[in-house]
């Protein structure tokens, strides 16, 4: 049976440079998903209440599944003409009004996100200042100075952002790898195992709560299609760098979780990381490499924040640029700045609602790790794997009308991505209380996070209804 091949429109120019390689987008993507957070933050939070010492596992589980969902996401992406990222898959394979309801869905679970890391920043900041000059500065103002940084830079030429998380980035793994190799090389607390990466270690403690917290650190690996505008050749960067990203964090944390643990003491790993989650990171430095290591665990735990966030910044500000653009949002969203050639305008609007969001939480008192960062980032891990399986869907829907892929990518691997991932969107609803820490808070979030997908529904209605034209350019 001959295929038959969609005919697509020319991408239009969006006036954006297009000066991004493979390397640049996947610093972005891996400094969205900050390697040394989740080797100081998350790896000791599963160890002592998720997977144990099965944790390295739960990385390796999590990496394939997400390769699984790039091969039908890559397979789509020559057929996806816009920056719009997972809401552009889910519009082409879903519809319009779907697919404006996983955009609304991605804006406020970016949103959280930020809001959750802005948290930490401020707090991880004013621990580095206090170590060093005694002195106690309010997390919220270091939070305000970081936003103002990275409000900058999002203003400006998407380039320099990239410049600046490539050096950040280098700086982070460097110190991740410097523990690990110190670790391995010292032979670990009582000899190195491979009983982490044993099937029998992941199964016997809490696999569920091990898998949703695992999805928390690929966070961010989906942006690439949102730099599809600024790409030197999209239909090829994206891809590969889509691949790169999900194999290089999965391969970092899988051994970093590897090392931690035999760093520690097989036997005793699970209840070092319960009893002090926070120091267990930078005791590691100290122990196996020195106390500058320490130092620097701290100082570049700030700067892997700022990286983050710095990202998914920009991820925000072109979701925005990608809607104004298609007149879905207002189209001064969609303008360019004339000298940075940067959505300006959907970096500032960006800037303005964080900043709004982050004072609600300093005013109401909140603590800025274990509720602000711990309540929103659970959050927004929730709205990232809810916008995984509608992508899933996307593809798999997309490949049954339109025969342009094979077999194995646009059938047999989006499928099995299709029922992996919804298979975790079920666990970690059972489970978000774990997550958030509270049943009412949790399901506080369920609800704010149900009703950015339904406005986006009633979005698209208003659309059809007030703006008919408009509405027909984006199906």
């Amino acid at each position: 049976m001959t295929q038959q091949r969609e005919v697509q429109a020319p991408e239009t120019g969006t006036g954006l440079n297009r000066t991004l390689g493979v390397p640049q987008i996947v610093f972005m993507v891996v400094a969205f998903a900050a390697p040394l957070t989740v080797f100081a933050g998350l790896i000791p939070l599963m160890l002592g209440t998720g997977n144990g010492i099965g944790t390295p596992v739960d990385f390796m589980i999590v990496g394939i599944v997400l390769v699984l969902f790039t091969v039908g996401y890559s397979a789509m992406t020559p057929e996806v003409r816009n920056a719009g990222a997972f809401y552009s898959y889910v519009q082409r394979g879903l519809g319009t009004t779907v697919g404006l309801g996983a955009a609304a869905l991605a804006l406020v679970t970016y949103a959280v996100l930020i809001v959750s890391v802005t948290g930490y920043l401020g707090a991880a900041a004013r621990n580095v200042i206090t170590t060093f000059t005694g002195v106690s500065v309010p997390w919220w103002i270091l939070s305000a100075a970081g936003l103002a940084a990275i409000g900058y830079l999002g203003y400006r030429n998407v380039e320099v952002s990239a410049r600046v998380l490539g050096v950040l980035l280098i700086a982070e793994i460097g110190i991740v790898a410097l523990v690990d190799l110190a670790i391995v090389l010292g032979g670990g607390a009582d000899g190195l195992s491979a009983e982490p990466l044993s099937w029998g270690a992941f199964s016997s403690a809490a696999t569920g709560t091990g898998i949703m917290f695992a999805v928390f650190g690929f966070v961010g690996f989906e942006a690439t299609a949102v730099f599809r505008s600024e790409a030197k050749d999209p239909d090829r960067t994206v891809p590969r760098a889509t691949y790169i990203a999900v194999i290089l964090i999965a391969v970092i944390y899988a051994f970093s979780s590897w090392a931690m643990i035999n760093g520690l003491g097989v036997s005793r790993a699970a209840e070092l990381a319960a009893q002090d989650p926070e120091g267990l990171a930078p005791g590691l430095a100290t122990r196996y490499v020195s106390q500058v290591a320490h130092d620097g665990v701290q100082v570049l735990l700030v700067t892997s924040f700022f990286a983050c966030i710095l990202t998914a910044h920009n991820v925000v500000s072109r979701y925005l640029f990608a809607l104004g653009r298609q007149d879905a949002l207002p189209r001064r969203l969609g303008e360019v700045h004339p000298a940075h050639r940067s959505p300006h305008v959907g970096s500032l609007l960006t800037s303005a609602v964080i900043s709004v969001l982050v004072a609600v939480t300093a005013i109401g008192g909140l603590d800025p790790v274990t509720e602000v960062y711990a309540w929103f980032g659970g959050a927004g891990t929730l709205g990232l794997i809810a916008l995984l399986v509608l992508t899933s869907a996307a593809i798999v829907v997309h490949f049954l009308r339109v025969r342009t892929a094979g077999v194995w990518r646009g059938t047999v691997a989006p499928v099995l991505a299709l029922v992996a991932l919804g298979t975790i969107l079920v666990l970690v609803v059972g489970n978000f209380d774990l997550l958030i820490g509270s049943r009412g808070l949790a399901d506080v979030f369920l609800a704010v996070l149900a009703a950015a997908f339904l406005s986006g529904l009633v979005w698209a209605a208003a659309l059809r209804r007030n703006r008919p034209d408009v509405y027909a350019t984006l199906e």
